[in-house]
């Protein structure tokens, strides 16, 4: 059974989500909306789309389509997911799922309003390896420590040291490192440990009023989680997550190619005990965004309305905390409002 597409959005992260889609023989690329028809049919001809828009309503009551993927800039993704829902239209949207957390109550209750399916497009999540880190994650004993790092140096701020301020640092398009990177340090947390009894933020906020980078510390029971992001430093600290038997290391929390399994004692060999390293991470069989099509198709056919992994309460829970930081961090954004 073929799902057909209508995409949303332009961008390079729709270039790279169709890239990986198409690795699924159940997908296929329909339609596609912009807001002028020459970026519509420029993107639509290199792509091998048939159909574009310039109205997104056309495109959502149209009977070409099944499902759509949204990859409009942050700011616009409630709107457009609830009108395409309403429409009987499945949605897969873009992280983060909306702006803030009351935003996405309101696309979680359009899902269940019209029976559709709707799932954040979170690839950390539904990565195999990620997939590998929580069937071991039993393995640690005592859970005592979450840390994860995702700090990556931005061209884009070259431009706004230079006074021009690009999509990336703008507030009125609900923009900013966290938005953009540090998210991918809190959903798999979240996924892994549910939501923290309290989170403390700090970070640097740029002249346009979105943060640059911060250092969050959130606790829950028995056990503390530490991230780090940044869009203005870099960074190379692997992810770990430390239990009281052991330990599991994955070399980046976006993608997961490596993961690492450290037992705290190893048999005693006569020499006292011995660390055991054992890699325990698979290969990636296909494009690391074809994951979270392969997750949404498949819920799609089975009549669900959210995954199991990157379901409407991780997505939920996510923008509270990030909710949670701007206020601490003083990033407000025009759709707080």
């Amino acid at each position: 059974m073929k799902v057909r597409f209508g995409i949303v959005g332009t961008s390079k992260i729709s270039e790279w989500v169709l890239t990986g889609a198409r690795q699924d023989p159940r997908y296929e690329a329909v339609a596609l909306y912009s807001r002028t028809q020459e970026k519509a049919d420029e993107f639509a001809l290199k792509h091998g789309i048939p159909h574009t828009f310039t109205d997104l309503e056309q495109m959502a009551s149209s009977p070409l389509i099944d499902a759509v993927y949204i990859a409009s800039p942050n700011y616009k993704h409630c709107e457009q997911a609830i009108l395409c829902m309403s429409h009987g239209k499945h949605v897969l949207c873009e992280k983060p799922l909306a702006s803030n957390a009351r935003e996405a109550k309101a696309m979680i209750e359009a899902s269940e309003k019209y029976g559709v399916t709707l799932m954040e497009a979170m690839i950390s999540t539904l990565n195999p390896n990620f997939r590998v880190v929580m069937e071991h994650l039993p393995k640690l004993g005592t859970l005592r420590r979450f840390f994860a790092s995702y700090c990556q140096y931005s061209s884009r701020y070259d431009k706004l040291k230079e006074g021009v301020v690009l999509n990336a640092f703008k507030p009125e398009l609900s923009n900013g490192a966290m938005m953009d990177i540090g998210i991918y340090t809190i959903y798999p947390m979240v996924v892994l440990l549910g939501a923290p009894k309290c989170v403390s933020a700090i970070g640097v906020k740029l002249p346009t009023g979105v943060d640059g980078q911060g250092a969050i510390n959130l606790e829950y029971d028995g056990l503390n989680a530490t991230v780090l992001y940044s869009k203005i430093a870099n960074s190379n600290l692997p992810t770990e997550i430390e239990g009281e038997d052991g330990n599991l290391l994955m070399d980046q929390i976006h993608v997961a190619h490596q993961v690492t399994y450290l037992p705290r004692q190893a048999a005693m060999s006569g020499r006292g005990p011995a660390a055991v390293r054992e890699e325990i991470g698979v290969p990636l069989t296909h494009d690391e965004y074809f994951y979270e099509i392969e997750e949404f198709i498949n819920l799609v056919l089975a009549g669900q309305r959210e995954s199991a992994i990157n379901s409407h309460q991780a997505s939920l829970t996510t923008l509270q905390i990030i909710d949670e930081v701007r206020r601490q961090l003083g990033v407000v954004y025009p759709a707080d409002m």
